[in-house]
């Protein structure tokens, strides 16, 4: 096997990480090979570093470019859901937490830059001398947009991590608990600044503001699931948690939840067709 097939999915998830996007990232892979290949791939010393230095060189260009479409977003923009195998090895937590859904939700709040350097550095243990060389600035630089990034995204992490069927039991109870319209036991499953961020792009009809309150969350999942049945329900595994697909009046929609030891924290609904297509079937 040549080595850029050795290091494609690996390449394909940090593209992933820095875009939320899989078909960007699928986009920027093909095009690193082709710089490989044309570059002379026979005399590249290092085709990891060649590798790594392309994609994420592709991916900061590609992020900022996408900066200004995603402002102009109808409704929230939310990353594109995939299935976890086509994320690559999730061999640390590093990587585990760089390619959680929250978390990739989080880093769209992140420069261009400081996601770039939070990924590297964070997720694939790249160094700060080796991540300056990639992104042509100082390892100064890459300090001080690690540490900001770092603290912008403390929040986010996992504060209680459920074990994988313990998750999916969870998950199971809302829906159970949504489709009865019990209101208040949905309340009870809730933290008290739950938030849910709903994305249609404009296809699908979803709430353009994120719902934040324990309340006024369980009011709107109880009254979406009441006479809407949530059709074909399964457990999928994406971006490294068990998450809920469906449909709701022929739409296909999923659902993943952030826990924290209080109870379902964040709710991500994406509806968007056009980000579905990666998840599992």
């Amino acid at each position: 096997m040549e080595p850029f097939e050795t290091y494609r999915p690996w390449l394909l998830g940090l593209a992933y990480r820095l875009l939320g996007s899989m078909g960007d990232a699928e986009d920027v892979v093909h095009e690193a090979y082709a710089r490989w290949w044309v570059g002379g791939r026979d005399e590249v010393r290092e085709p990891r570093t060649f590798l790594v230095t392309a994609v994420s060189r592709l991916a900061l260009d590609q992020l900022r470019a996408a900066r200004a479409a995603r402002e102009a977003y109808v409704g929230p923009w939310l990353p594109e859901p995939v299935a976890t195998v086509a994320l690559g090895p999730l061999t640390t937590a590093g990587l585990r937490h760089t390619v959680a859904y929250a978390t990739v939700h989080l880093m769209e709040g992140l420069s261009p830059p400081e996601r770039a350097v939070f990924v590297l550095t964070e997720g694939f243990e790249v160094g700060y001398g080796e991540t300056a060389r990639i992104l042509d600035t100082t390892v100064t630089s890459c300090t001080r947009l690690h540490h900001r990034a770092a603290r912008l995204l403390a929040a986010g992490r996992d504060r209680f991590a459920l074990a994988e069927d313990a998750h999916a039991a969870l998950l199971t109870l809302f829906l159970e608990t949504a489709r009865s319209g019990d209101a208040a036991g949905l309340a009870g499953l809730l933290t008290e600044d739950a938030v849910v961020h709903s994305d249609g792009g404009g296809k699908v009809r979803a709430a353009l503001r994120p719902i934040g309150g324990r309340e006024q969350v369980a009011a709107h999942f109880a009254d979406l699931f009441t006479g809407r049945p949530f059709g074909a329900p399964r457990l999928v595994d994406v971006n490294g948690r068990p998450s809920l697909a469906g449909t709701v009046d022929g739409s296909p929609r999923l659902l993943t939840v952030d826990v924290t030891d209080g109870g379902v924290d964040n709710l991500y609904v994406v509806l968007n067709p056009d980000k579905l297509a990666h998840i599992p079937g």
